[in-house]
């Protein structure tokens, strides 16, 4: 009988074998937690659609933060609800707005938690739509000093990062201006440079109280059909001075990650959103899978496509199965 000159299998058969020549890790390092702030004092409320992810107002993000700090997750971003909304979108660069107020809260009690925010208007326009409507449609260039400016007051409260979702043309090379014009020249701009029209967005929309009240996002956002036009889009956004690139959703989207890792020596971040971790969520209460083995492998799985940060809801499930 012949037998192979090479046997993989001698390579995987214990745990010490395996782990001495694995080929991606992923630590709490890597993470980064979502958290959604809303009006009111001691208010904790779990989102229906997302076990174990809540609502919290200011006074609660103390605590929380610390929790994630001791998982070894020191990076969270930051998705407001505010107590009004109007057309113009407002509340995202108000002096006191939810956000700027949870910043300060957060770098008062937790300093050394790095902290990010999202730039975009859908939470804070009562229509529901990323940027100004003009005539019935999202206007792409009033929305842009908008942003700047909700991106320069989170700056102004402490922010150490800002992250335009909103995708519209020229965000990026804007809000570099404005935070370069203000002295804000160290604040990094995390693009979703890559974010697609996706259905796997709705229980963050239940969580933010964001859906569009008509129509849908599909002029502004990606379509999912397409793979080149991603390249167009996060090469506008490192020409406009963007410090690290974002795709959106991130498991339905592995190839596009794996082609801004080979294209673009910028790191590469990935947002496992919200109904990829409703649906490991769903199922491992059902029974159906191993919940912990499916977001580990799942996240791994992001790793291995090229991403050196991950935006998730998982993010302190995943710190204490690491230990």
């Amino acid at each position: 009988m012949l037998f192979p000159d090479y046997r993989p299998r001698r390579l995987r058969r214990n745990e010490a074998m395996r782990s001495l020549i694995r080929e991606t890790s992923i630590s709490a390092a890597n993470l980064i937690y979502p958290l959604f702030v809303m009006p009111g004092k001691g208010v904790r409320e779990e989102v229906p659609s997302m076990p174990g992810v809540f609502r919290m107002s200011v006074d609660q993000l103390g605590a929380e933060v610390k929790d994630c700090l001791g998982l070894g997750v020191n990076h969270v971003i930051l998705f407001g609800l505010p107590e009004k909304k109007d057309p113009m979108g407002s509340g995202a660069h108000a002096k006191n707005g939810i956000i700027q107020r949870a910043i300060k809260e957060i770098k008062n009690r937790v300093p050394e938690m790095m902290v990010s925010t999202d730039v975009c208007l859908c939470e804070y326009t009562d229509h529901g739509h990323c940027g100004i409507i003009l005539d019935g449609m999202v206007d792409n260039d009033s929305t842009l000093e908008v942003l700047a400016e909700t991106a320069l007051s989170h700056a102004k409260a402490g922010a150490d990062m800002v992250a335009p979702s909103d995708m519209m043309d020229g965000r990026v090379g804007e809000i570099r201006a404005a935070l370069d014009e203000n002295n804000f020249t160290d604040i990094p701009i995390m693009s979703y440079a890559v974010k697609y029209a996706s259905a796997f967005y709705g229980p963050f929309r239940d969580a933010a109280e964001c859906a569009p009240q008509e129509g849908d996002r599909r002029g502004y956002q990606m379509d999912p059909a397409n793979s080149r036009e991603a390249m167009r889009e996060a090469t506008l956004d490192v020409e406009e001075g963007a410090d690290i690139l974002m795709v959106k959703p991130a498991v339905a989207y592995l190839d596009i990650i794996s082609r801004l890792r080979d294209e673009f020596d910028l790191p590469v971040a990935a947002y496992h959103v919200s109904g990829e971790y409703a649906m490991v969520k769903a199922a491992a209460e059902r029974g159906w899978i191993d919940g912990d083995r499916v977001m580990a492998e799942t996240l791994l799985s992001i790793r291995r496509a090229g991403a050196d940060i991950i935006l998730t809801y998982f993010a302190k499930d995943m710190a204490r199965l690491l230990g």
